[in-house]
Order: structure tokens, then sequence, then C-alpha cells
């Protein structure tokens, strides 16, 4: 097993990010295999359970009110639906099912008590739940847990240094006040970021030690690149060059070598091959299924197809509380 550091330097992270891309990602392979089974992947699927009409102004965000994205407001959808979403999502290799909302925050409503219900439904199909709702308060994550959540997503998306560019209707310490509930209440951490808006490397730096330097790394790191929507104020940025993405993966496989390293969003953009490389570089867990919220995405079957090429398998549901039990027993087993 690799050291787990909360102490990362951005002088430390810089070195690590700016080797040549090939001695990186070699190194970054090393680490995923000493901490992880190398090959294995887990699947997730994200399904929008309440679509637009959010009052942020997420720059990259199509579901934002203030945006004229062509994206349809839709209420919060029926428990059943959800269900059915949640089932069609295992039959298609999913092992993890999460629900998101554009909500800026949770309001104690008959909406969260849905949301509440639908978690405990999910749960009932022996797979992982996972939420994204926008900022919580400690009561609501403890209701969360309460209902068998088993990881909430809020991604801090940037630095500290230039969040503000890309949004002013929350501070980053709401997004980091929020992981804090999460943690407190036992629910899994998952967050990560987002390259190309705009940032500079030095951002992409602080938001990897920002995620590194938390008291417990988040359990899942998703590391999503833009896909630019028409309407949105950053509908007109550059594409993020493939190796800038294997970068950001392999940095972050080698600064939280237990964690789960997504490789989300703009996904359906990259080839098999340039997909290959950012396995090779640490990258374990996906999202699958045709859409994420509301942008395109790879679908079920194509990557299974991928899947059956490069030889990877999908990860069962709760395998790392398993291993974490299993390590348990064996750490107390008399001599």
């Amino acid at each position: 097993m690799s050291e787990i550091r909360h102490n990362w330097t951005k002088q430390e992270i810089k070195a690590v990010y700016g080797q040549p891309l090939l001695p990186l990602v070699l190194q970054a392979a090393n680490v995923h295999s000493k901490n992880h089974v190398f090959g294995e992947v887990q699947i997730s699927s994200l399904l929008s359970i309440k679509t637009g009409g959010c009052s942020e102004d997420c720059a990259y965000c199509p579901q934002a009110a203030r945006y004229n994205t062509g994206v349809q407001v839709q209420s919060l959808m029926k428990t059943s639906e959800v269900v059915s979403a949640a089932v069609a999502a295992k039959a298609g290799g999913a092992s993890r099912f999460c629900m998101g909302a554009a909500w800026r925050e949770v309001r104690d409503n008959s909406d969260f008590d849905r949301v509440i219900e639908m978690v405990k439904a999910v749960n009932e199909m022996d797979m992982e739940v996972c939420c994204t709702l926008g900022m919580i308060n400690e009561h609501q994550a403890a209701r969360l847990a309460e209902a068998g959540l088993y990881a909430y997503n809020h991604n801090v998306d940037t630095s500290e240094e230039h969040y503000s560019e890309v949004i002013t209707t929350r501070t980053y310490d709401d997004r980091l006040n929020t992981l804090s509930n999460v943690r407190k209440a036992g629910i899994s951490v998952c967050s990560g970021g987002i390259i190309g808006l705009g940032e500079k490397e030095e951002d992409r730096i602080g938001m990897l030690m920002t995620l590194a330097n938390l008291p417990q790394h988040p359990e899942s790191v998703p590391i999503n690149t833009l896909v630019p929507v028409a309407g949105t104020p950053l509908s007109e940025n550059d594409k993020v060059p493939f190796d800038e993405l294997v970068r950001m993966i392999a940095t972050a496989r080698i600064m939280m070598p237990q964690s789960a390293v997504r490789l989300s969003a703009g996904r359906l953009a990259l080839s098999v091959a340039e997909q290959a490389m950012c396995f090779m570089a640490g990258a374990n867990s996906i999202f699958a299924g045709d859409k994420l919220l509301t942008t395109p995405n790879p679908g079920f079957s194509s990557d299974m197809e991928m899947f059956k090429l490069l030889g990877l398998t999908p990860k069962a549901a709760f395998a790392d509380v398993k291993e974490k039990s299993e390590q348990n027993v064996m750490e107390h087993e008399p001599a």
C-alpha cells in the first residue's frame, strides 16, 4: 500500500504533475496496482431526478435558470420512475446509481422526503446509492445516511483562487462545509472537479491539493472535462487536450492512492485508445449510460465492448466495504 498524505505542497504537486507524460503514467500505474485490482473498474449510472431551473450561476452548467440552453425544466421524478431507471442501470452493469437534482441546496420539504424514499428504494436493490443535490446541512446528511445513502457527490470544481471566476452564487467554503457534513454523517465522499473552465495549471494543482489535503481523502474523485453547452458563458472554451486529462488523472492517482479516480464528463469525445491510457494512468471508475444529467455520454453497450477489448472487469457493489471488513478481521485475529 502507498503512503497516505494530507500535507501536499504546491511545489511537490507541480513536480509530480510536470513530469514527462509516459514516466508520469508509469508511476501512477505502479501506485494503482499496489492499491487496487488492476483492470477492475466501477461502473456508475447518473440520473437527473430534477432537471433545470437552478438559481446558481455555475458558468459551465446548462441547468442554470439564467442561461438559455434549451434544457427543459422538469419537476422531481416519481419514485417508481427512478426505481425503473435503477433497474435498467443495474441490468446494464452499473453497481452504483447516482441521483442528481438541480438544486442550490436541499430544503426540508416534501421533495426531500421523496428523495429519502428513492434512496431507500434503490438501496434495497443491492446497489451503492449516491446523490448530488447541492448543499446539505448536518441534519439532512444524517437523514440521508439513515435512509441508506452510500455516497454523496459535491465537487469543488476548481481551485479556491479560480472559483469566483466560475461561480458567484456560493463560496468555496460552502462547498467544503457540505463535504464536512457528509463526512460527519458517515457517508462516502465523492468530490472532484472540472478542467477546461479557463483555469491555469496552478489552479488544477490547487484543486488537487484541496482534495488530497482534506482530513480524509474522498473515496471517489471525478475528473471531468468541460462539455461546452451553447448558451452558457463557457460555451466557446477550447477543448481540453487529451494529454492534460491523462496528466490530471495520473497526478490524482499518485496523490490519493486508495481513492477511486473517475473518468467522468467528456468521455464521449475520447477514443477507446485514449480511454485505455486513462485507465493505465489510474482511472478505475466511469459513468455509463446515454446521459450525464443533461449531456451525452457513451451507452452501456459500447462500454461493455470496450471492457471486453481492454480486458477490464466491472467492480461489484460494496466491494470496498467488504474488503475493509475482511482486513479488520485479519488484523484482529489472534496470531
